[in-house]
């Protein structure tokens, strides 16, 4: 995750329209392309067409900490089985109950395709290797109230190489900071209508401290 936030200082600070709907991916460079995969499992003495008896406890510690989770702050993991439900939908539901205080909201799952490694035997060069391929998995929805960032979610597959993604409305961040500064603004679903101050407006959206984001990233990732 911390690799692939330094790309992103430039787009998601210094402009209103842009500091809008965020969505960062992150995962291990080292072994989130096949040949990283497969030069790890050679380092470590793993046959290749033992990969996947190699993964699938690292699924089951994934789905087993979800669990946990959902049972620390008495919620039930939801699936969602239909692509037509609106997974924020389900979340802004269980805010409505619960209050938009900082915490887990929710947690979904749903089966959704993902990036896979399959084992591979060239019978032409006799290498074996990990290839590319697709496939689905089941993914956990983590949604929470962040104090500085709002409503956010983390998208965890159970699948490796595990690839993240994470969520936030840079509206809803903006939003906080004009309540602090006392500013008045007019936001009507997702846009800001109005605001008392644009300029002051402007000026705290260039201060988006993308190091902060980094951290928080970090922090909810682990």
């Amino acid at each position: 995750m911390s690799t692939l936030i330094e790309h992103y200082d430039d787009r998601i600070a210094g402009c209103l329209d842009c500091l809008d709907r965020v969505m960062i991916a992150g995962t291990l460079p080292s072994v989130c392309h096949a040949q990283g995969m497969t030069q790890f499992l050679y380092s470590k003495n793993i046959r290749i067409f033992d990969y996947t008896s190699f993964v699938e406890p690292l699924r089951d510690a994934i789905r087993d900490n979800a669990e946990r989770m959902a049972a620390k702050h008495g919620l039930d993991i939801e699936f969602v089985a239909k692509k037509h439900i609106r997974k924020e939908e389900l979340a802004q539901k269980m805010l409505a109950k619960r209050g938009d205080h900082p915490g887990l909201v929710c947690i979904l799952s749903a089966m959704e395709s993902c990036t896979a490694f399959k084992p591979w035997h060239d019978k032409r060069t006799h290498e074996t290797f990990l290839k590319t391929t697709t496939g689905k998995c089941l993914h956990y929805y983590f949604y929470f109230i962040d104090e500085q960032f709002g409503l956010c979610h983390l998208r965890v597959p159970t699948w490796s190489p595990f690839r993240l993604q994470f969520y936030f409305n840079g509206h809803s961040w903006l939003a906080k900071q004009l309540d602090r500064k006392g500013i008045g603004y007019d936001l009507h679903d997702n846009a800001f209508v109005d605001i008392d101050d644009w300029n002051k407006a402007q000026r705290l959206a260039d201060a988006f401290n993308v190091k902060k984001l980094h951290r928080t990233l970090d922090r909810y990732t682990q």
